[in-house]
């Protein structure tokens, strides 16, 4: 980059971790305070093209800073503005970081790309996203061998297929990789599972149960997951607590999907009815898989703590398998209160249980500014915050409108942009079609 241009660092980072108002605050319609809006807005709008112009320089510093102030952005504001025709330039930029990048600067790019995801909201641009990203994400699973990477790739991959797959099949696809990865063909020995370090194998049972939320037992796949409830059972052993706690939820999610058969070799064919109407086979095999899995539950729900023993970690675990245990033996569903924005939600389900720590693990610090002002969680949660109320005529008038000083200001920055991707293509920011 040429001298005198704009490099946003430590500065704008922390700018952006602040937790004053959002691009998109409309508290109030006075003619001053709509000055005051408009100069953050275009201030702010301003700091991230800085931010992502440095994802175009050859240092890889330079980059990994940019995208940690992306990152830090996307986390603690809710910026459907600035991404509404930008989208597809940071995806690019972000995928570019993966496919060429250390790391570290992999690891950043895709988390970003969940945080854009979630950014986007539901629709045909997040469907692109996901199209243009998992390649992309599959073959970084495959290559080097860092589990912080690894684990932020996985995390990558159930977000951006939890928010813009369109059916259960583009779901299943994703799955099927996730799964792969954690479990290739090694029959029921686990071989697989015990090359992955327990925090990725974590992320990776923890990402294909997040996309297993969104089916219904009739949706599932008959074919990809027959291994699954064994696979899980046996991870139930494992030494590490996290990959117990993991496994535990994967398997009281298939309980309450009510399709066991589609998760079992053992079951499966056993649910085919016979000229009565009564199940084959079914009723003793799913008793057996039950009695199997209750005895292993009931035992971590009252391990006890040895010396050096984590004690957040080990009630953890206990109060999960005491829930699954609860669900499995007697049909009583988790019931979760977390107190939001001054509202309660109850949840009161396994998947709805798993969709919210998922995402309140993945978001960190900006869950509540997320779950506060997204869209998108409001739709997938059920959820109003306390206070949200309907934008009034002026406010309408003031705010959306294409007229308005807040839209001017937005095409404004549009435009700028599309002189800098000009001047990328024929200048010194170049990128070769082999590049990209």
């Amino acid at each position: 980059m040429g001298k005198g241009r704009h490099k946003p660092g430590r500065e704008v980072t922390a700018f952006f971790d602040s937790d004053d108002d959002s691009l998109s605050s409309t508290s109030t319609v006075s003619e001053q305070s709509t000055v005051i809006t408009v100069d953050r807005v275009r201030s702010r709008f301003d700091d991230l093209d800085g931010l992502l112009d440095n994802l175009y320089e050859k240092r890889s510093s330079t980059r990994e800073n940019a995208l940690s102030g992306l990152v830090s952005a996307f986390e603690s504001n809710v910026l459907v503005g600035y991404v509404s025709n930008k989208y597809i330039t940071l995806l690019n930029q972000y995928i570019n970081s993966i496919k060429r990048g250390s790391a570290l600067e992999a690891k950043k790019a895709a988390r970003a790309i969940g945080l854009l995801a979630l950014t986007i909201g539901a629709g045909v641009e997040s469907q692109e996203l996901m199209v243009e990203s998992v390649p992309h994400l599959t073959q970084a699973l495959k290559v080097g061998s860092d589990a912080s990477k690894k684990s932020a790739v996985l995390e990558c991959l159930a977000i951006s297929t939890f928010i813009g797959a369109t059916d259960a099949e583009a779901t299943d696809k994703v799955m099927k990789i996730i799964w792969d990865f954690m479990h290739p063909k090694s029959g029921l020995n686990v071989s697989g599972a015990n090359k992955l370090p327990p925090p990725v194998l974590v992320a990776a049972v923890s990402a294909w149960s997040f996309l297993l939320t969104v089916f219904d037992g009739w949706r599932i796949s008959s074919n990809n997951w027959q291994e699954s409830i064994s696979f899980l059972t046996l991870l139930l052993d494992k030494d590490d607590r996290s990959v117990r706690i993991a496994a535990g939820e994967a398997i009281a999610l298939i309980f309450e999907t009510g399709r066991l058969d589609k998760f079992s070799k053992e079951l499966t064919g056993s649910f085919v009815e016979g000229n009565n109407g009564n199940n084959i086979g079914g009723f003793g095999h799913v008793e057996s898989l039950k009695g199997k899995i209750l005895n292993r539950a009931r035992d971590l729900s009252a391990e006890a703590g040895g010396k050096g023993t984590a004690k957040k970690d080990l009630n953890d675990q206990r109060d999960l398998f005491h829930d699954v245990v609860d669900f499995i033996e007697h049909g009583v569903s988790p019931e979760t209160s977390i107190k939001i924005c001054g509202e309660v939600l109850t949840l009161s389900t396994w998947a709805q249980v798993i969709q919210m720590n998922y995402l309140k693990r993945f978001l960190g610090v900006g869950f509540n500014k997320h779950m506060q002002e997204n869209e998108l969680l409001h739709d997938v949660f059920d959820f109003t915050p306390k206070g949200k109320q309907q934008l009034s005529v002026k406010e309408k008038r003031i705010f959306r409108s294409p007229n308005s000083a807040l839209n001017k200001t937005r095409t404004q920055v549009l435009n700028k942009s599309r002189m800098l991707a000009q001047d990328r293509q024929h200048g010194h920011f170049a990128v070769t079609h082999e590049d990209a």
